[in-house]
């Protein structure tokens, strides 16, 4: 009987300590700006107004469109043509914004339309 007892007897495992886990923080890159260049147009690719401005990009549109006369925006904004959509798309190629502003008929729209494409740009 003395055997049985015996090996009734579990072995019992020792757990080892857990070993300390080493976390090193690194840095997380910060995020690259997803901001697009502002295009500029060459002189030959240049807007020309009605009213003898030269504009060569976005931001020249803008504040162009702002302080320009409504005689020279319906020159170049009409029921069957849009001047300003046409150049952004044909010449600083951002077609989105194009779009956008073929849409828009009124000085204050095409104003909010291109202050609206602005922020994606680096300016």
């Amino acid at each position: 009987m003395q055997k049985k007892a015996a090996s009734a007897i579990k072995k019992v495992a020792v757990k080892k300590p857990a070993a300390k886990k080493i976390v090193k923080k690194v840095a997380t890159p910060k995020k690259k700006s997803s901001k697009k260049v502002l295009t500029y147009s060459d002189n030959e690719h240049s807007f020309w107004v009605s009213d003898g401005q030269i504009l060569n990009s976005l931001l020249a549109l803008s504040e162009a469109v702002s302080a320009m006369e409504k005689s020279t925006f319906a020159h170049h904004v009409g029921k069957d043509k849009h001047d300003f959509a046409d150049w952004v798309d044909s010449v600083l190629c951002d077609a989105e914004c194009a779009a956008e502003l073929r849409k828009a008929k009124t000085q204050n729209t095409v104003k909010t339309v291109i202050a609206k494409h602005l922020q994606t740009y680096k300016v």
